[in-house]
């Protein structure tokens, strides 16, 4: 389900008032590849409920650069959102998801393995409500750069 940060509060709360173990993770997920596919489902496995922060296309210009996103937000959003492990996604406009990681407070917090605890943004936040940081190898030869770069070479 695609949600609001003003519902993401709620959802959040509700969830962990059930006893639901919440994990998030966050990126861009330009072009989804059975890379994002392997890492969000291992994320998922983490916990019972899986909440992907998705940067909006000005985030993903700021970070990425003029020629991204190749999709625009929405189709990525719709793409995220008809994965069976994904139960939630969120937009966020700022470079990185630090105030969504404060109003979601998880339980999990996931990065793919190519971060290191100490740098992965929120952690002090789920670390300091006693949760769990969590990082997820990278399937290798699997990257949005790479499908890019290979595109671009046809």
């Amino acid at each position: 389900m695609i949600v609001t940060k003003k519902e993401i509060s709620g959802v959040s709360e509700a969830l962990k008032s059930t006893g639901k173990k919440v994990v998030f993770t966050n990126g861009c997920f330009d072009i989804i590849h059975a890379g994002h596919v392997d890492y969000l489902k291992k994320a998922r496995e983490l916990g019972d409920v899986l909440i992907v922060g998705l940067n909006t296309d000005d985030s993903v210009r700021r970070i990425k650069g003029a020629g991204r996103p190749v999709n625009n937000e929405n189709d990525r959003a719709v793409v995220l959102d008809s994965l069976r492990f994904v139960d939630y996604v969120i937009f966020f406009d700022e470079d990185t998801p630090y105030k969504l990681i404060k109003k979601i407070q998880p339980g999990i917090l996931v990065k793919g393995g190519d971060y290191s605890i100490e740098t992965i943004i929120g952690a002090d936040i789920v670390l300091g409500i006693g949760g769990k940081v969590i990082t997820i190898p990278l399937s290798e030869g699997k990257s949005t750069s790479g499908l890019i770069e290979k595109i671009k070479q046809l």
